[in-house]
């Protein structure tokens, strides 16, 4: 297993080194210019010459890139040009509510999807499976923006029952956390479950085919024994996978998510260096969530060796 890992953290870096270099050109390619976004639509061309001058980006490519790529190295992300801090301090600061976001949307995609999918794939063919299956692709058809202001105005607009917009710290209370947490995460949970769903009904459909299904049954067990531990247990590794899957795609939903729900996260502090043209906010922000990306996925396949130990040897 030491010898998995090291090979899958090597294989990790020309991952990270080739989104850095990506994001680094796609910044600098595209049109606009960060000095003339800080200087103000009155300032003049010297001012803004001097404001290039003093970040930086009057030199070549080649050297912002050795400079910046140096910085990452000895752990420094660089300065944000428009809130005027460091970048790493900007994520730190942001880094609560998208987590929030992130973890309780998965676990109540979890929740609801695998034992939706279990029960899909137990009752295949019947009424519960039809309204899942159709549920699930109606879930996956509608665009996470939609969700989020159809849930706005049922239920904060109509209904009054939770906070249209805003997010409030753990350190409030968690059922204050909890109330402002409710739509955002369901806005997001309705795609990432109707995924999840499919894949586990038809993972689990799969294995209740299997001889050891029919062997279980013939022995005399539980039905609802035989649908833990023989069929999900042996469908577990398709299912962890799109969970993982779905875990590193939240990294695109929050985005959207929070700036429909004006939650200051990793997501709305996006889309304000992108909008000001903030290079190191932005290179730092795609270097974190690649980071959390690798992350994710190492520990899926980690997780490979726990659940099937055929993949051991």
């Amino acid at each position: 297993m030491s010898n998995f890992l090291v090979r899958r953290g090597l294989a990790t870096l020309p991952v990270l080194l080739v989104v850095a270099v990506i994001v680094f050109l796609l910044l600098r390619l595209t049109p606009g210019d960060p000095a003339a976004a800080i200087a103000g639509d009155a300032a003049t061309p010297e001012q803004i010459a001097s404001i290039r001058e003093q970040l930086g980006l009057n030199q070549s490519l080649l050297i912002q890139f050795f400079h910046w790529s140096g910085q990452v190295l000895r752990g420094d992300l660089g300065y944000s040009f428009f809130y005027k801090m460091g970048v790493a301090e900007l994520i730190g600061q942001r880094l609560e509510p998208t987590v929030s976001v992130a973890l309780v949307t998965i676990v109540l995609t979890v929740l609801i999807a695998v034992p939706l999918g279990v029960l899909a794939a137990w009752r295949r063919g019947s009424v519960l499976d039809r309204v899942v299956m159709g549920a699930s692709v109606l879930g996956f058809s509608v665009p996470v923006f939609v969700a989020g202001y159809l849930l706005i105005w049922l239920f904060a607009m109509q209904l009054g029952l939770f906070p249209s917009q805003g997010y409030r710290r753990l350190a409030d209370g968690v059922l204050p956390w909890l109330h402002h947490l409710v739509l955002p995460c369901l806005a997001l949970a309705v795609m990432y479950a109707a995924l999840i769903a499919r894949v586990t009904r038809a993972a689990v459909s799969e294995a209740l085919t299997e001889d050891y299904v029919r062997t279980a049954r013939a022995k005399g067990i539980a039905e609802v024994r035989m649908l833990l531990r023989h069929a999900l247990a042996n469908a577990a590794v398709p299912i962890v996978t799109i969970v993982g899957l779905s875990i590193a795609g939240l990294i695109g939903g929050v985005v959207v998510t929070e700036t429909v729900f004006a939650i200051p996260g990793l997501g709305q502090l996006t889309v304000d260096a992108v909008l000001s043209r903030d290079y190191p906010l932005i290179q730092g922000i795609t270097l974190f969530f690649s980071a959390v990306y690798v992350v994710v996925n190492l520990l899926v396949d980690l997780s490979y060796l726990l659940l099937d130990p055929r993949i051991r040897y």
